[in-house]
C-alpha cells in the first residue's frame, strides 16, 4: 500500500484537507504546509484524527509569503500537491500584493521541488475562473486552450473577486512556465464550484455560496445564474489520477455538471422541503453573471470518471453543516 511521501500546500483548506484524507486512505505518507497563526494553537484535530494520519501524517508551518518555509515539508516527497492560495473576497489587501504573494510563492515551492532532486511531478490547484472571463458568451463551451483576460476581469468584475481571478490566472501561467523552463513535470488542475462535504468545523466559501438557497441568502443568488459545480471528492481524485498518471500534460479543466439559477431551484426546492428556500421570481436573468460552460473532455479522456452528481453534493454538504450545527 505504501506510495511514498507526497506534499500538500494549504493543508487546513476545504479542498486541501480532503486530499490528506484521500492520500492517506491510498497509501500515501503525507506532509502538510499550513499557515503559522500568529503563535495560537490552531485545532487541527480533524486532520490528525484522520485514519492513518499518527503514522503517516506531519504537519508543517509555511506560508507563501516565506517561500524557503516550504523546503523542509517537501524534503524526500516525489510529488507536491500545490493547493495554496491567498483568498480575500473582501479587497482587505490590494490585488498587485496578493498577485505578487501568490506567483511568488509558488514559484518558491516549485524552485524548492527543483531542489530536493526527489520530487517527480507537481500538481497545482487553479480555477475554472482561469478560463471563463473572456467575453465569451454564456452559450459556449470553453476548453483549456481558453485564458480568462485581466482587463476583462478589471472591467466586469471590481467587485466580484477580480483580485482572486486575476492572482490564480497569472499564478498557473507561472506555474506552467516554470514548469517548461526548468524542466519539472507540472500539471494544473481546474476546477469550477467546488462542492460537498468538509472536514473543517467552520463552512467554506464555496459551500456557502452552493449553498445559499438553502441557506435562504439571496444576495448570493446573483452568483448562481448559471453555475458549474464538482464534488469535493472528484476534485481530489482527479488530482491524484493526474499525478499518477503518466502522460498528463498541461491544464486539465474538472467540472461535472452545469446548472442555471431555475433549475437549482427545482432540484432544492423538491430534494429539500423541510427548508424555506426563497423564491427567485425576483431575480431576473442577469446576463452578466451567465458565464460561459467547461468541457471536462480532456480529463475524462485520460480514463478518469467522475463519481458524484449535484444530489450528492448537496447531500454531503448539508449532512456536514448539521454536524457542525450550521444548519
Amino acid at each position: 500500500m505504501e506510495k511514498g511521501s507526497v506534499c500538500v500546500t494549504g493543508g487546513t483548506g476545504f479542498l486541501a484537507s480532503w486530499m490528506i484524507k484521500r492520500l492517506l486512505e491510498e497509501g500515501y505518507y503525507v506532509n502538510t504546509a499550513i499557515r503559522s497563526n500568529s503563535g495560537l494553537k490552531k485545532d487541527v484535530s480533524y486532520l490528525t484524527n484522520l485514519p492513518g494520519a499518527h503514522e503517516r501524517l506531519k504537519i508543517f508551518e509555511a506560508d507563501l509569503s516565506k517561500p524557503e518555509s516550504f523546503d523542509a515539508p517537501i524534503k524526500g516527497c516525489i510529488g507536491v500537491f500545490h493547493v495554496a492560495h491567498p483568498i480575500d473576497f473582501e479587497g482587505k489587501e490590494p490585488e498587485e500584493v496578493q498577485t505578487e504573494r501568490a506567483v511568488k510563492g509558488s514559484l518558491g515551492i516549485l524552485q524548492a521541488c527543483v531542489d530536493s532532486k526527489t520530487v517527480k511531478k507537481v500538481v497545482y490547484t487553479s480555477s475554472g475562473s482561469t478560463v471563463i472571463f473572456n467575453g465569451k458568451k454564456h452559450t459556449e463551451v470553453l476548453d483549456e486552450e481558453s485564458w480568462s483576460n485581466i482587463g476583462f476581469i478589471h472591467t466586469h468584475f471590481k467587485e466580484l473577486g477580480a483580485p482572486y481571478f486575476v492572482s490564480k490566472t497569472l499564478t498557473e501561467k507561472a506555474v506552467l512556465n516554470f514548469g517548461e523552463k526548468n524542466g519539472l513535470d507540472v500539471v494544473t488542475v481546474l476546477p469550477t464550484y467546488i462542492h460537498g462535504p468538509f472536514l473543517r468545523p467552520h463552512c467554506p466559501s464555496s459551500v456557502y455560496v452552493s449553498m445559499a438557497m438553502i441557506f435562504g441568502d439571496t444576495t448570493k443568488y446573483d452568483m448562481l445564474m448559471k453555475t458549474d459545480f464538482v464534488h469535493v471528492d472528484d476534485v481530489v481524485r482527479a488530482h491524484i489520477h493526474l499525478f499518477e498518471y503518466p502522460n498528463a500534460k498541461g491544464r486539465y479543466i474538472c467540472s461535472k455538471v452545469g446548472v442555471t439559477l431555475a433549475e437549482l431551484y427545482k432540484l432544492l426546492s423538491s430534494r429539500y422541503p423541510e427548508y424555506k428556500v426563497p423564491n427567485i421570481d425576483s431575480f431576473e436573468d442577469v446576463e452578466k453573471m451567465k458565464f460561459p460552460g467547461v468541457s471536462s473532455r480532456k480529463l475524462l479522456n485520460t480514463g478518469f470518471q467522475f463519481n458524484y452528481g449535484l444530489e450528492e453534493m448537496f447531500d454531503g454538504a448539508i449532512h456536514c453543516c448539521k454536524r457542525n450545527n450550521i444548519l
